[in-house]
């Protein structure tokens, strides 16, 4: 099972981007999670006629999954707009062949309740684009609690856990709407 796994943040010690390393470093067997790099995305744009390499990339990447991740900050209540960016790229492919009907995993770390509130949205972004969100398990990391290095890495054995399980959920998932 291909999972591309894709930030709202662009800090490289960006604990969000810690996340998605951690996902990567605790795939089940089977799966392979690969991160996507959104440095280089540029705003998207409908006058924009050919699309940009860094866009042909990412798309190429998207293509190729068979489900996905999410993991990003939240900004003012809501998705960041790096995440968004990419989300509003794919969604003019067209036929939506890149994300319709398969399956999302949402993660987030951030202050207080994590990154809730944009997780919240950007199942309603999903909505939208037809991809399929896991319910449960959630993953809220509080970033700022003790359970990040100063490189942004997990190094609470909770969130780690809470980590694992949503990824195995998140194969279940997979499997159960592409049935």
């Amino acid at each position: 099972m291909k999972v591309l796994a894709i930030c709202g943040s662009l800090r490289a010690k960006s604990s969000n981007k810690g996340l998605l390393r951690c996902a990567q470093a605790n795939a089940p067997e089977g799966m392979q999670i690969s991160i996507a790099d959104l440095s280089q995305i540029p705003f998207y744009n409908a006058d924009i006629t050919e699309q940009p390499a860094a866009v042909k990339q990412l798309l190429a990447q998207m293509a190729e999954a068979d489900a996905f991740i999410f993991g990003g900050p939240e900004y003012n209540y809501s998705i960041s707009p790096a995440l968004k960016n990419a989300i509003d790229w794919a969604s003019r492919v067209e036929g939506n062949t890149i994300f319709a009907g398969k399956a999302v995993a949402l993660m987030g770390a951030g202050g207080g309740m994590g990154t809730s509130r944009a997780q919240y949205h950007l199942r309603q972004v999903c909505v939208f684009v037809d991809l399929h969100p896991l319910n449960k398990p959630e993953v809220f990391a509080n970033a700022f609690a003790g359970g990040f290095d100063a490189d942004g890495n997990v190094i609470d054995e909770k969130i780690k856990e809470n980590v694992r399980t949503q990824l195995v959920a998140l194969a279940d998932w997979s499997k159960k709407i592409s049935s």
